[in-house]
């Protein structure tokens, strides 16, 4: 039962990780000032920028070079990535560990593989939630830097709301399959002979 909810949220977070690195929405476009009527929306992405007209048309395009990037957003790349390979090995461990299949026969083994399992998870949830949080606290010193033109200044996308999401579920989903304890009659130390 609790095994199961805590590979489903986990699961789920690292789902929302790849939504997250998907969508180019890490900074979008703040209406402030002159800025409040506008015909064109920007996001930034950690792979792409789009411009969205008040038409509806959308067009991206692919960053040139990953130098010309911030480094919030490079780090962001290394590490969202990191945290999505990380969440798959963590659910090909769950399910050779889980209760339910054969593939350990040990229940105590098994116990510890699911433990192992969850402390993927939760290094997936930390390597998820840096690279959100930098990025957020640098559209925020941007945002209220007054060297930065109205224009220019960019808002928290809904990317990074998917980040922190994502990183809360996988942090739960990870504590909850590190609560697999082996079972009470497996004795850890046999008796000693005289």
């Amino acid at each position: 039962g609790l095994e199961l909810v805590g590979v489903t949220l986990s699961v789920l977070g690292w789902f929302l990780s790849i939504v997250c690195c998907a969508l180019p929405m890490w900074r979008v476009t703040a209406f402030i000032g002159t800025n409040i009527v506008t015909a064109q929306v920007y996001w930034e992405g950690i792979w792409m920028s789009c411009v969205v007209q008040s038409t509806g048309q959308m067009q991206c395009k692919v960053y040139d070079s990953m130098l010309a990037l911030p480094a919030d957003l490079q780090a962001a790349r290394a590490l969202v990535v990191v945290s999505i390979i990380l969440g798959v090995l963590a659910l090909f461990v769950a399910i050779v560990g889980a209760k339910c299949t054969n593939c350990i026969e040990d229940e105590g083994a098994k116990a510890r593989v699911m433990i192992s399992s969850g402390a993927a998870f939760i290094t997936a949830a930390v390597m998820q939630l840096i690279p959100v949080s930098w990025s957020a606290h640098t559209v925020i010193l941007e945002f209220y830097s007054p060297l930065t033109p109205e224009a220019q200044k960019m808002e928290i996308g809904a990317s990074l709301c998917l980040g922190w999401a994502a990183a809360a579920l996988l942090l739960v989903g990870g504590s909850i399959l590190c609560c697999s304890c082996p079972p009470k009659n497996e004795t850890r130390y046999p008796p000693q002979s005289r």
